[in-house]
């Protein structure tokens, strides 16, 4: 009969003690999407310049071929306002979505390839100075990686992509703007505003 008890209260701590663990490792879960917050703010802010940015490209395009120059400034001034408002009404829908979905999304990835140990760990990296640091400095490192990208592949690009618009237009019977191919971009609609 000692032996049963033993067993019994041997299963009923280990059970407690599992528990525990679950709930640790909830908590732990729970405070790396806590901590995560800006980054899913961030996709979610580029979810919404994502969906627009071709409707502001169309514009441009329109702008430049199809708009009297003497109406070009009043009219991109019309269309950033446009699509302002649109990113205005747009980004906190998205970003209260994604804040409010993630938990779901994110724990059972969490769950299933972190241990409790490993969630300490990358809690404890995310937080610290020279994490922060890095986060800090990263979007410089992009921002520099991507004007070099852009400055080096420009002229090589450029071309391809006229192309690829005159043949699209041509493939879709649209007009093309044959002779705009050399003429000089106007203002382009503005991109969503910066993070407020």
């Amino acid at each position: 009969m000692k032996k049963f008890k033993l067993a019994l209260l041997t299963v009923a701590l280990a059970g407690s003690s599992m528990a525990a663990m679950a709930q640790d490792k909830a908590a732990l879960i729970k405070q790396f999407i806590d901590v995560q917050r800006p980054g899913i703010e961030s996709l979610a802010r580029g979810l919404v310049e994502q969906s627009s940015a071709p409707i502001a490209q169309a514009g441009s395009q329109y702008l430049q071929t199809q708009v009297p120059e003497a109406k070009r400034e009043s009219a991109a001034k019309a269309a950033d306002a446009e699509l302002k408002k649109y990113f205005d009404e747009a980004y906190p829908i998205v970003r209260d979505k994604a804040v409010q979905l993630a938990p779901g999304a994110l724990t059972p990835l969490l769950e299933q390839n972190f241990s409790e140990e490993e969630l300490k760990q990358l809690l404890a990296w995310i937080n610290s100075p020279l994490s922060k640091k890095y986060q800090d400095l990263n979007p410089k490192m992009q921002t520099a990686l991507t004007e070099k990208l852009v400055n080096d592949t420009r002229a090589t690009i450029e071309p391809k992509m006229r192309a690829l618009d005159e043949n699209v237009a041509k493939a879709l019977g649209a007009p093309t703007g044959g002779s705009q191919q050399g003429a000089a971009p106007a203002k382009a609609p503005a991109k969503a505003p910066a993070k407020k």
